[in-house]
């Protein structure tokens, strides 16, 4: 079992009597499926449905002090409290950003628990295994009472590229993506029987018409890495851009439609000039191209 700090996640708190219907009319997630033993993944959104920020939501138990914790972007979680602040008015609720006093761990290949964090599953895909909000001056102590190997964060990412989970940042850019692009309603991140959030409309829509023409998605290639950021050409037509990459495995958001044509074209498609193969990720359920209707 491996372990690792993450140090670009961030912890925001939200806590009060009112906290669970507060955040149920904000974000993608159902917060009446959210649990101590089950959290969820979701997102706040802009009123046009573009993804400002994504998270995990952790419910602490009552022995724990209860209250909801958001495991985000720590360069976007002020960010986030402030958002938060804003639509609260007079709810009955506090929004702490903590990222200064707790951290965010990944566990990955084994499963346990720990009594320094709380420890729970990713919401996103079993795969990539357990994580951990834990104060970082003791993540020490709470890999030994894991019995797990503390590793440099990049072997987690490299983990994460290879099941082509994509990092916001890197691998669609916030406050332009709508939540179909970056694959959150493959991966848990859109309930589409909640009440209203915001931004709903537009992603229902989208969910709706079926027709998403842009997706983040898996890709191969040999030797040197496409740089992230690189604009992705399937022939000579733009067709979306390169993310995250690790050892031979990387992370893209494309244009499925310029992607299908290059396919069927025998064109080449490129990252920042070099070669790539865009595939489906083993989780997703969008039609790829040459699949029928059915693959959804």
């Amino acid at each position: 079992m491996r372990i690792a700090l993450l140090p670009e996640r961030g912890v925001v708190k939200v806590a009060g009597e009112t906290a669970r219907a507060f955040l149920n009319g904000l974000v993608t997630a159902d917060m009446a499926k959210v649990s101590p033993d089950v959290p969820r993944f979701g997102a706040l959104l802009t009123p046009q449905g573009k993804i400002i920020v994504d998270f995990i939501i952790v419910e602490a138990s009552p022995e724990d002090g209860g209250s909801f914790f958001l495991d985000c972007p720590r360069a976007l979680a002020s960010t986030l409290a402030e958002r938060l602040d804003f639509y609260k008015l007079r709810a009955k609720i506090s929004v702490e950003n903590l990222s200064d006093a707790l951290g965010v761990a990944a566990i990955w290949d084994g499963t346990g628990t720990s009594e320094y964090g709380l420890v729970y599953p990713d919401p996103r895909s079993p795969a990539l295994g357990q994580r951990m909000i834990v104060p970082p001056q003791v993540f020490g102590e709470a890999a030994a009472d894991m019995g797990a190997a503390a590793v440099d964060a990049s072997e987690y990412d490299a983990h994460r590229i290879a099941l082509a989970v994509p990092r916001g940042g890197q691998d669609f850019i916030y406050n332009d993506a709508f939540p179909h692009e970056a694959d959150m309603d493959q991966l848990g991140g859109v309930d589409f029987e909640k009440g209203c959030f915001v931004g709903q409309e537009v992603v229902s829509r989208m969910e709706h018409r079926g027709n998403v023409r842009t997706r983040v998605v898996a890709v191969t290639y040999d030797d040197f890495a496409p740089e992230c950021g690189a604009p992705v050409l399937a022939g000579d037509k733009p067709a979306g851009m390169m993310g995250s990459s690790a050892a031979g495995r990387g992370i893209a958001i494309v244009r499925l439609d310029r992607v299908a044509d290059a396919i069927a074209a025998g064109l080449p498609i490129t990252a920042g000039g070099v070669a790539i193969r865009p595939q489906k990720p083993d989780w997703a359920r969008f039609v790829w191209p040459g699949e029928g209707r059915a693959a959804e």
